[in-house]
């Protein structure tokens, strides 16, 4: 290999503002799918069907569809069919707020089925009615239980929303692509770009499997 590296022409501002851009749509996105997965996943659960069947179809398109696909449609589509028009960096935290919602939906459903029947007759004990239920016994205990599950979708967003610079969102893809154009240097550009992206995502990797080796120690 004749290939002589030289990262002296990688300048970090434009990807630490990339970097930022990626983490807060991450953050808006991580927001929505905790709060709107635990609301679906209640409706998933319903005992009418007719009310199950939209919401399942929304879990099942975002499962079964490319990201990039959810992407490129709710930009595009969206404002045609809907008259909607809004920013750029909204439009990204829809997106992938909407895709982390169908996939936290499918691990609160678990956990939920999971909670304890004593623990609702307690509530019913003590007066609670459903909704109270649902908030102070349902909600906490699926919370804890979907963390792992919920730090890992989590971060599987932080990686997707490197799609969004199809768009032109300016997040950490994008600067990378900028930089990589403006300065003829691909290969340690994207190299550099990787290793941002890893050094974010690999300490929540390891505190998901911490979690996980926890829980197994609890149940075993």
């Amino acid at each position: 290999m004749n290939y002589t590296f030289d990262f002296n022409s990688i300048t970090f501002a434009p990807l630490l503002r990339g970097l930022v851009v990626s983490l807060e749509l991450t953050a808006a996105a991580n927001v929505i799918g905790i709060v709107a997965g635990f609301g679906l996943a209640l409706l998933l659960m319903s005992p009418y069907r007719l009310l199950r069947m939209p919401f399942m179809l929304f879990v099942e398109f975002f499962r079964c569809t490319p990201a990039i696909v959810q992407i490129v449609w709710i930009f595009y589509c969206v404002p045609m069919l809907f008259d909607v028009f809004l920013d750029p960096i909204t439009m990204g935290v829809l997106a992938l707020g909407l895709n982390l919602t169908a996939f936290n939906a499918e691990a609160y459903r678990a956990s939920i089925q999971a909670v304890p029947k004593e623990q609702i007759d307690a509530g019913i004990a003590l007066g609670l009615n459903p909704w109270q239920r649902v908030l102070h016994i349902v909600f906490p205990t699926a919370f804890r239980a979907s963390i792992p599950v919920l730090l890992t979708n989590g971060i599987v967003i932080f990686q997707q929303s490197s799609l969004v610079a199809i768009v032109a969102i300016a997040d950490l893809m994008y600067e990378g692509k900028s930089l990589a154009t403006e300065t003829y240097r691909p290969i340690e550009t994207f190299t550099v770009v990787a290793l941002i992206y890893f050094a974010v995502s690999f300490p929540i990797t390891q505190i998901v499997g911490l979690l996980e080796r926890r829980r197994q120690q609890l149940t075993s």
